[in-house]
Protein backbone atom coordinates (compact mmCIF):
# COMPACT_ATOMS: atom_id res chain seq x y z
CA UNK A 1 0.00 0.00 0.00
CA UNK A 2 1.01 3.93 -0.33
CA UNK A 3 1.02 6.06 2.52
CA UNK A 4 -2.38 7.21 1.00
CA UNK A 5 -3.69 4.03 0.42
CA UNK A 6 -2.61 3.22 4.08
CA UNK A 7 -3.89 6.06 5.88
CA UNK A 8 -6.93 5.51 4.31
CA UNK A 9 -7.16 2.07 5.22
CA UNK A 10 -6.10 2.72 8.52
CA UNK A 11 -9.01 5.61 9.35
CA UNK A 12 -11.60 3.42 8.12
CA UNK A 13 -10.77 0.72 10.56
CA UNK A 14 -11.03 3.65 13.34
CA UNK A 15 -14.17 4.77 11.81
CA UNK A 16 -15.33 1.14 12.26
CA UNK A 17 -13.88 0.13 15.83
CA UNK A 18 -13.85 4.04 17.66
CA UNK A 19 -17.76 3.50 18.35
CA UNK A 20 -19.85 2.87 21.37
CA UNK A 21 -20.15 -0.66 21.08
CA UNK A 22 -16.35 -0.85 21.72
CA UNK A 23 -16.64 -0.10 25.44
CA UNK A 24 -19.08 -3.21 25.79
CA UNK A 25 -16.16 -5.68 25.63
CA UNK A 26 -13.13 -3.31 26.35
CA UNK A 27 -12.01 -2.62 29.99
CA UNK A 28 -12.84 1.44 29.62
CA UNK A 29 -16.24 -0.05 30.57
CA UNK A 30 -15.12 0.52 34.12
CA UNK A 31 -14.64 3.78 34.24
CA UNK A 32 -17.77 4.31 31.99
CA UNK A 33 -19.57 3.55 35.06
CA UNK A 34 -18.54 6.95 36.62
CA UNK A 35 -19.61 10.53 35.74
CA UNK A 36 -17.71 12.45 38.62
CA UNK A 37 -13.76 13.71 37.55
CA UNK A 38 -12.15 12.11 39.71
CA UNK A 39 -13.62 8.83 39.52
CA UNK A 40 -13.07 8.47 36.10
CA UNK A 41 -9.42 9.19 36.41
CA UNK A 42 -9.16 6.62 39.12
CA UNK A 43 -11.45 4.02 37.89
CA UNK A 44 -9.52 4.68 34.75
CA UNK A 45 -6.01 4.46 36.42
CA UNK A 46 -6.20 0.93 38.53
CA UNK A 47 -8.20 -0.51 35.46
CA UNK A 48 -5.54 0.08 33.13
CA UNK A 49 -2.91 -1.35 35.74
CA UNK A 50 -4.71 -4.62 35.85
CA UNK A 51 -4.85 -4.89 31.86
CA UNK A 52 -3.30 -7.53 31.01
CA UNK A 53 -4.06 -11.24 30.45
CA UNK A 54 -8.00 -12.00 28.90
CA UNK A 55 -10.40 -8.83 28.89
CA UNK A 56 -13.12 -10.91 30.72
CA UNK A 57 -11.02 -11.10 33.39
CA UNK A 58 -9.43 -7.93 33.75
CA UNK A 59 -13.19 -6.39 33.64
CA UNK A 60 -13.74 -8.73 36.43
CA UNK A 61 -11.23 -7.55 38.64
CA UNK A 62 -11.26 -4.05 37.95
CA UNK A 63 -15.34 -4.34 39.10
CA UNK A 64 -13.79 -6.17 42.23
CA UNK A 65 -11.57 -3.56 43.13
CA UNK A 66 -14.65 -1.46 42.44
CA UNK A 67 -16.92 -2.76 44.88
CA UNK A 68 -13.95 -2.50 47.42
CA UNK A 69 -14.02 1.17 47.32
CA UNK A 70 -18.05 1.01 47.79
CA UNK A 71 -18.14 1.84 44.11
CA UNK A 72 -17.25 5.23 45.23
CA UNK A 73 -13.40 5.32 44.03
CA UNK A 74 -12.46 9.10 45.10
CA UNK A 75 -14.04 9.16 48.38
CA UNK A 76 -12.32 5.73 49.26
CA UNK A 77 -8.83 6.79 48.33
CA UNK A 78 -9.38 10.50 50.06
CA UNK A 79 -10.84 9.47 52.81
CA UNK A 80 -10.25 5.48 53.95
CA UNK A 81 -9.66 4.46 57.33
CA UNK A 82 -6.69 1.67 57.73
CA UNK A 83 -9.20 -0.25 59.46
CA UNK A 84 -11.40 -0.10 55.67
CA UNK A 85 -7.49 -0.27 53.85
CA UNK A 86 -7.15 -3.23 55.95
CA UNK A 87 -10.19 -5.29 54.83
CA UNK A 88 -9.35 -5.62 51.12
CA UNK A 89 -7.97 -9.06 51.19
CA UNK A 90 -8.09 -11.87 48.84
CA UNK A 91 -7.41 -10.15 45.59
CA UNK A 92 -5.15 -11.11 43.14
CA UNK A 93 -5.27 -10.40 39.20
CA UNK A 94 -2.07 -12.37 37.80
CA UNK A 95 0.84 -10.67 40.02
CA UNK A 96 -0.86 -7.56 41.40
CA UNK A 97 -2.08 -8.66 44.18
CA UNK A 98 -3.94 -7.40 47.69
CA UNK A 99 -0.83 -5.62 48.89
CA UNK A 100 -0.14 -3.95 45.82
CA UNK A 101 -3.76 -2.64 45.81
CA UNK A 102 -3.44 -1.66 48.87
CA UNK A 103 -0.44 0.21 48.64
CA UNK A 104 -2.13 2.08 45.40
CA UNK A 105 -4.79 3.60 47.04
CA UNK A 106 -2.38 4.99 49.80
CA UNK A 107 -0.28 6.51 47.24
CA UNK A 108 -3.08 7.80 45.09
CA UNK A 109 -4.52 9.44 48.22
CA UNK A 110 -0.93 11.06 48.42
CA UNK A 111 -0.85 12.34 44.86
CA UNK A 112 -4.71 14.07 45.56
CA UNK A 113 -3.68 15.27 48.53
CA UNK A 114 -0.88 16.85 48.09
CA UNK A 115 0.10 16.92 43.98
CA UNK A 116 -3.61 18.37 43.07
CA UNK A 117 -4.35 15.01 41.25
CA UNK A 118 -3.35 13.08 38.66
CA UNK A 119 -3.91 14.87 35.79
CA UNK A 120 -1.58 17.88 37.57
CA UNK A 121 1.32 15.47 37.68
CA UNK A 122 1.34 14.04 34.09
CA UNK A 123 0.95 18.08 32.43
CA UNK A 124 3.26 19.73 34.64
CA UNK A 125 5.91 17.42 33.59
CA UNK A 126 5.48 17.07 29.30
CA UNK A 127 8.81 17.47 27.59
CA UNK A 128 9.56 17.56 24.16
CA UNK A 129 6.77 15.74 21.37
CA UNK A 130 6.02 12.76 23.88
CA UNK A 131 4.60 11.77 27.20
CA UNK A 132 7.83 10.05 28.01
CA UNK A 133 9.02 12.25 31.10
CA UNK A 134 5.50 12.53 32.46
CA UNK A 135 5.32 9.19 33.06
CA UNK A 136 9.04 8.55 34.20
CA UNK A 137 8.27 11.51 36.83
CA UNK A 138 4.71 10.14 38.03
CA UNK A 139 6.78 6.58 38.88
CA UNK A 140 9.09 9.10 40.89
CA UNK A 141 6.12 10.64 42.73
CA UNK A 142 3.90 7.22 42.77
CA UNK A 143 6.54 5.31 44.92
CA UNK A 144 7.73 8.79 47.25
CA UNK A 145 6.24 7.39 49.79
CA UNK A 146 7.49 4.39 51.63
CA UNK A 147 5.86 1.36 49.55
CA UNK A 148 6.71 -2.51 49.13
CA UNK A 149 9.49 -2.86 46.57
CA UNK A 150 7.64 -5.43 44.89
CA UNK A 151 5.29 -2.72 43.89
CA UNK A 152 6.98 -1.03 41.60
CA UNK A 153 7.07 -3.66 39.44
CA UNK A 154 3.51 -2.47 38.31
CA UNK A 155 4.48 0.85 37.12
CA UNK A 156 6.67 1.11 33.99
CA UNK A 157 9.62 3.34 33.27
CA UNK A 158 9.82 4.37 29.73
CA UNK A 159 13.30 5.71 30.53
CA UNK A 160 14.42 1.95 31.46
CA UNK A 161 13.33 0.88 28.32
CA UNK A 162 9.75 -0.25 29.04
CA UNK A 163 6.65 1.11 26.19
CA UNK A 164 4.43 1.15 29.00
CA UNK A 165 1.78 0.10 27.71
CA UNK A 166 -0.92 0.21 30.47
CA UNK A 167 0.16 3.71 31.02
CA UNK A 168 -0.44 4.62 27.92
CA UNK A 169 -3.95 3.43 26.99
CA UNK A 170 -4.79 5.12 30.01
CA UNK A 171 -3.60 8.49 29.12
CA UNK A 172 -5.33 7.69 25.44
CA UNK A 173 -8.61 7.11 27.60
CA UNK A 174 -7.90 10.69 29.71
CA UNK A 175 -6.86 12.71 27.43
CA UNK A 176 -7.78 12.03 23.89
CA UNK A 177 -11.57 13.21 22.55
CA UNK A 178 -12.83 11.11 19.71
CA UNK A 179 -16.85 12.30 19.72
CA UNK A 180 -17.93 8.85 20.05
CA UNK A 181 -18.25 8.56 23.70
CA UNK A 182 -15.21 5.60 24.13
CA UNK A 183 -12.27 7.98 25.01
CA UNK A 184 -12.88 10.46 27.79
CA UNK A 185 -11.04 13.32 27.21
CA UNK A 186 -11.38 15.50 30.07
CA UNK A 187 -7.58 15.83 30.73
CA UNK A 188 -8.15 19.21 28.46
CA UNK A 189 -4.08 20.77 29.41
CA UNK A 190 -2.31 17.90 27.88
CA UNK A 191 -2.36 17.91 24.06
CA UNK A 192 -3.59 14.47 21.99
CA UNK A 193 -0.45 14.66 19.95
CA UNK A 194 1.79 14.03 22.67
CA UNK A 195 0.05 10.56 23.18
CA UNK A 196 1.55 7.11 22.16
CA UNK A 197 -0.08 4.25 20.90
CA UNK A 198 -0.55 1.59 23.41
CA UNK A 199 1.91 -1.38 21.94
CA UNK A 200 1.10 -4.89 22.96
CA UNK A 201 1.58 -8.19 21.09
CA UNK A 202 -1.55 -7.56 18.69
CA UNK A 203 -0.82 -4.02 17.75
CA UNK A 204 3.01 -4.41 17.58
CA UNK A 205 2.13 -7.30 15.48
CA UNK A 206 -0.10 -5.28 13.18
CA UNK A 207 2.14 -2.60 12.85
CA UNK A 208 4.92 -4.89 11.48
CA UNK A 209 2.13 -6.21 8.81
CA UNK A 210 1.64 -3.14 7.99
CA UNK A 211 5.04 -1.89 7.71
CA UNK A 212 4.76 0.71 10.31
CA UNK A 213 7.26 -1.18 12.93
CA UNK A 214 10.34 -2.84 12.34
CA UNK A 215 11.77 -3.16 15.39
CA UNK A 216 11.41 -6.70 16.64
CA UNK A 217 10.77 -5.92 20.54
CA UNK A 218 8.24 -4.02 21.39
CA UNK A 219 9.63 -1.68 24.05
CA UNK A 220 10.20 2.02 24.26
CA UNK A 221 12.45 2.42 20.73
CA UNK A 222 9.78 0.51 19.15
CA UNK A 223 7.16 2.50 20.29
CA UNK A 224 9.18 5.63 19.41
CA UNK A 225 9.39 4.41 15.75
CA UNK A 226 5.22 3.25 15.41
CA UNK A 227 5.02 6.92 16.87
CA UNK A 228 6.98 8.60 14.54
CA UNK A 229 5.25 6.71 11.62
CA UNK A 230 1.49 7.43 13.50
CA UNK A 231 1.97 11.09 13.58
CA UNK A 232 2.97 11.00 9.41
CA UNK A 233 -0.61 9.77 9.19
CA UNK A 234 -2.25 12.12 12.10
CA UNK A 235 -0.05 14.81 14.22
CA UNK A 236 -2.51 15.92 15.84
CA UNK A 237 -4.74 12.75 16.85
CA UNK A 238 -2.13 9.34 16.22
CA UNK A 239 -3.32 7.54 19.11
CA UNK A 240 -6.90 6.85 17.26
CA UNK A 241 -4.86 4.31 15.54
CA UNK A 242 -5.07 2.37 18.28
CA UNK A 243 -8.38 1.24 17.73
CA UNK A 244 -7.27 0.11 14.48
CA UNK A 245 -4.33 -2.03 15.38
CA UNK A 246 -6.41 -3.35 17.98
CA UNK A 247 -8.78 -4.21 15.95
CA UNK A 248 -7.47 -5.67 13.48
CA UNK A 249 -5.31 -7.77 15.84
CA UNK A 250 -7.79 -8.73 18.40
CA UNK A 251 -11.02 -9.14 16.11
CA UNK A 252 -10.25 -9.63 12.54
CA UNK A 253 -6.71 -12.08 13.37
CA UNK A 254 -4.79 -9.37 10.80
Amino acid sequence: MTKKELKQFLDEKVIQYNQPKFIASDPIQIPHQFTKKEDIEIAGFLTATIAWGKRQMIIKNANRMMEFMGNSPYEFVTNHTKKELAQIQNFVHRTFNTIDFQYFIKSLKNIYKNHNGLEAIFSSNTEGESMKNSIHQFKKIFFEIEHPQRTTKHVSDPIKGSAAKRINMYLRWMVRQDNTGVDFGIWRSISPSKLSCPLDVHSGNVARKLGLLTRKQNDWKALNELDNNLRKLDAKDPTKYDFALFGLGVFEGF
